[in-house]
């Protein structure tokens, strides 16, 4: 059976569980691998880009659920490394639309009024330099903000970020900034992107929406280690619900009371 979004069950069975997750015990960081908007398009028989768009549109709103649900910190993967290898018109039009998203966030009253921190991570240099600039507008824009962190993954690679962050440490222990026996996990997360003094924390939840059950070298230091509970469901990421995210909460609050 499916439920519609004016579905009166629907509407029931999510304020059921929003009650649910609401008592349970707090989620602190969630992270997404929002997967699919090709497929959603090419079912439908709409354009890439047009898929891509409706996607932004379904990561708007789970920033949104984030904030009536308390949760600190959302990371949304948006763009790898290795989706530098696409063809030349997809990404001019993904870069064009993050750009554009950067500028809606700077001039959001919902994101200044409830203090979101908005911040990029990954290897933002190698992005066109425009949406470069609107990535550091928008970070400056909202440096002072704590309430709440959104941190958009862009030319984002996990073992590169690793990388990295050995890289840097191995720098500071030849200038002798640090000894290398001083390196432990606190120091390794302050390497790891985005270096501004607050490392994206330890992840509760990984989400990955389009059936696929694989987490694509996404976040491993933070996700690793700390138990992370891992939710794979078969909506693509234009028609992932509130239902689905909500379920997705509760199982990492039931991973949570088990352990």
């Amino acid at each position: 059976m499916s439920f519609g979004f004016t579905n009166p069950v629907y509407s029931f069975y999510e304020r059921l569980l929003k009650r649910e997750v609401l008592e349970g015990d707090a989620v602190e960081h969630v992270a997404i691998i929002q997967d699919g908007n090709r497929r959603y398009a090419r079912q439908r028989g709409l354009s890439k880009v047009l898929g891509h768009s409706l996607g932004a549109d379904t990561s708007e709103m789970v920033a949104d659920w984030c904030l009536e649900l308390g949760i600190k910190h959302l990371t949304l993967y948006a763009f790898s490394t290795e989706n530098f290898e696409r063809e030349e018109m997809e990404k001019r039009y993904l870069f064009e639309l993050i750009k554009n998203k950067f500028i809606e966030l700077n001039n959001s009253e919902k994101i200044h009024s409830n203090k979101v921190r908005v911040r990029a991570i990954g290897r933002v240099e190698m992005l066109p330099e425009d949406l470069q600039e609107e990535i550091c507008r928008t970070e400056a824009a909202t440096r002072t903000y704590g309430r709440m962190y959104l941190n958009v993954a862009l030319a984002y690679g996990g073992q590169r970020e690793l990388v990295d962050a050995a890289r840097a440490l191995a720098c500071q222990v030849k200038a002798g900034k640090i000894r290398a026996e001083d390196v432990n996990e606190e120091l390794i997360a302050m390497q790891l992107y985005p270096r501004d003094g607050i490392p994206v924390p330890k992840v509760d939840l990984i989400i990955r929406t389009g059936g696929e059950t694989r987490t694509s070298n996404f976040l491993p230091w933070q996700a690793n280690g700390n138990e992370c509970a891992a939710y794979f469901c078969a909506p693509y990421w234009p028609e992932f619900r509130k239902i689905d995210f909500l379920r997705a909460i509760r199982v990492a609050q039931t991973r949570r009371s088990s352990q």
